[in-house]
């Protein structure tokens, strides 16, 4: 019996794992959850924002079902006490290096986007972030330079094994869509970005099969809000990927309907929205908590191997749309918990 669990974390986290828990407990799919604390709630709770015990479950379990991370009373702590280390802490104990993001527009749903309907309708790409590397793993630090200024440094760096193993993610999740794959970089003015377009541009010789391009990270941000339907596939580096995919979320309507995938490439992963823990709005019931729910269908299918259940859940969040379901991002005034019975409805 598959284990998975459950880490909540902060803001709204709580309010949407709730939500997707009761998705998969309708589907009576004979799996056993644990829960453990993580982010600030872990911090206030055990002085750590990933604790060795909620390390250890996330060793043990299948599959990793992940809310959100942030609290801004934890915003002045030295920053290997911070939330946000917790989900960095994870990435790198459990290998998860493969960022899987898709972005599309779910029917019904083009007025809630910030682009044209006729613009907006056209999207449906999945993102492919490398997760262990670049700036955010880096050396980094403060120091003072010699005419005794502040100065904050980040090093952004990328070994070609590194480019590799994510281009290979990129290239086989184009070949299961539409063969079309754009890697995403800065090579006309970083070392590391002229290092990963060489390497990505190497192995699409084991991909004859699939169409590459190149495109600058700036060009990028730029054709998503132009013409996001060109998109199939994108890979790109730690930095790129997390901002190019916040902005996707907001051309497909809301960043409360995205889910995602962390996948060590055998098939472990941690699965959780792309959303933060908006703390503005933590414990009032406003949250969406669909892109939980999807990623609850996504851990499903990658982690699982439950294909039909997660088509299921991806249908029912469908259907709860097409019969006006709406939380307040997406101009409705259902709660968290009323979006949630609106799916668990349509399931049936």
């Amino acid at each position: 019996m598959p284990l998975i669990a459950i880490l909540p974390g902060d803001g709204i986290g709580p309010e949407v794992t709730t939500q997707a828990r009761r998705v998969l407990d309708a589907l009576d799919l004979d799996l056993t959850f644990a829960e453990a604390p993580v982010g600030g709630a872990a911090y206030f709770a055990d002085g750590h924002p990933l604790p060795p015990a909620t390390l250890d479950l996330a060793q043990r379990a299948d599959a990793i079902l992940f809310g959100a991370v942030g609290d801004p009373r934890c915003d002045a702590l030295e920053r290997r006490f911070r939330p946000e280390q917790a989900i960095l802490g994870l990435r790198s104990e459990l290998g998860l290096f493969a960022n899987l993001r898709p972005a599309k527009l779910f029917p019904g749903l083009e007025d809630a986007s910030a682009l044209r309907p006729e613009v907006a309708g056209a999207i449906d790409m999945v993102i492919v972030r490398e997760l262990n590397g670049d700036v955010y793993f880096g050396d980094k630090g403060m120091r003072t330079t010699a005419a005794g200024r502040r100065e904050g440094y980040d090093l952004m760096s990328y070994d070609e094994e590194e480019v590799a193993r994510i281009a290979r993610v990129g290239f086989e999740t184009a070949r299961a869509r539409r063969g079309r794959l754009c890697s995403v970089d800065k090579a006309n003015v970083l070392e590391t970005s002229q290092l990963w377009r060489d390497v990505v541009t190497e192995m699409s010789a084991q991909y004859p099969d699939i169409a590459l391009t190149h495109m600058y990270v700036d060009n990028a941000a730029m054709q998503l809000v132009r013409n996001p339907g060109q998109f199939d596939v994108i890979v790109t580096g730690n930095l790129f990927g997390d901002i190019l995919s916040d902005q996707a979320s907001m051309c497909a309507g809301s960043i409360g309907m995205l889910p995602s995938a962390a996948l060590d490439g055998a098939g472990k992963g941690l699965y959780e929205p792309i959303h933060g823990s908006a703390p503005d709005i933590a414990g009032q019931g406003r949250a969406n908590p669909c892109a939980t729910i999807l990623s609850a269908a996504m851990m499903l299918r990658y982690s699982l191997g439950m294909d039909a259940a997660a088509d299921r859940i991806e249908a029912a969040v469908i259907a709860a749309l097409a019969s006006g379901a709406r939380t307040p991002d997406l101009g409705g005034d259902l709660s968290t918990e009323a979006m949630g019975d609106a799916v668990v409805k349509a399931l049936a």
